[in-house]
């Protein structure tokens, strides 16, 4: 855990056409249903797909786990509802695995909400809420460079493209592929696209801190 992060994170947060929120167990028919049907669009990118479908239980305690981290501030993963959160548009989160003072977006939509900005509106907030209320000095997004959407999303934030690295991780189906990665610093963040999105986040007691 980086030293730097907020003790009060952002359990909540409000776009104009997306909830971001941190996972509850509650959530599990509604993230098993978003998954089952997305496999085919999944699996390409994300080798987590490679183990689906999965039962409901599993679900629920994914999601604990998910919930605990988050409680413990290890790691912040968000569930994308629909403004209802009758739905589940997709996952991102805010990882810790970079180290100090830094903290990595990733992010996926499922199939047929995608080509809409979705993707590009949660990265926005998110890199709004590693600056602003986590308080972190670098975020990243990481991307296969094959999945051109998701290189798009960085690119349209301001973020650089900071190196390719080859063969430095896996496909959906475990063969080798590079990695691209891209880099958005806290003294270029006020000029970035990411700065103007429009949120507002709440802690875990829904105050508003953002």
């Amino acid at each position: 855990m980086s030293s730097s992060t907020t003790a009060s994170p952002a359990y909540r947060i409000q776009t104009a056409r997306m909830v971001l929120r941190c996972w509850e167990p509650a959530d599990a028919p509604l993230l098993k249903a978003a998954i089952d049907a997305n496999l085919d669009h999944l699996r390409p990118w994300m080798p987590w797909a490679q183990g689906e479908p999965t039962d409901l239980q599993a679900k629920i305690e994914l999601l604990r786990r998910f919930r605990g981290e988050f409680d413990l501030d290890r790691d912040y993963v968000y569930g994308v509802f629909s403004p209802s959160e009758r739905e589940v548009l997709g996952s991102t989160g805010l990882h810790t695995r970079l180290g100090e003072d830094a903290l990595e977006i990733g992010y996926w939509i499922r199939a047929d909400q995608i080509n809409r900005g979705l993707a590009t509106e949660a990265a926005a907030a998110l890199t709004r809420v590693a600056f602003e209320v986590n308080r972190i000095r670098r975020v990243e997004i990481h991307n296969d460079p094959v999945n051109v959407r998701s290189a798009a999303v960085p690119r349209k934030l301001g973020f650089s493209h900071e190196a390719t690295l080859p063969d430095d991780a896996v496909t959906g189906d475990g063969q080798p592929r590079d990695t691209m990665i891209w880099t958005l610093l806290f003294k270029d963040y006020g000029d970035s696209a990411a700065a103007v999105a429009a949120i507002e986040a709440f802690d875990a007691l829904g105050r508003r801190i953002l």
